[in-house]
């Protein structure tokens, strides 16, 4: 494997980490927002999403693809799904940082 074929598949890499917490964190998002679940830690419900989404969309992928699924790349999916956490958490803490900033107060 050259060096264009590695960055190439770093590249791909990336762009499903992306793309994965982007999902997450808007399906997070929409469970939150549902009633008597606002109470959740976002945390949580970010990592079991993570954790459920990212080996069912790489099990429909390889399924796609018709490859064979070999263990380490299912330890390889889990890795990656804290990954894809760690990234949309991250992400909606900042928002949320940012929201509280701007003195916005909800008055229920």
């Amino acid at each position: 494997m050259n060096m264009n074929e590695m960055l190439q598949c770093l590249s791909c890499l990336l762009i499903a980490i992306g793309m994965m917490a982007f999902i997450v964190s808007v399906i997070t998002q929409v469970i939150k927002s549902w009633p008597g679940l606002e109470k959740l830690p976002t945390s949580a419900v970010v990592i079991t999403l993570s954790l459920l989404l990212c080996p069912a969309s790489f099990v429909a992928m390889m399924a796609w693809l018709k490859q064979p699924i070999q263990w380490y790349m299912v330890f390889a999916c889990m890795v990656a799904a804290f990954v894809v956490a760690l990234v949309s958490m991250d992400g909606w803490e900042r928002v949320k940082e940012i929201w509280e900033r701007t003195g916005y107060k909800d008055k229920r």
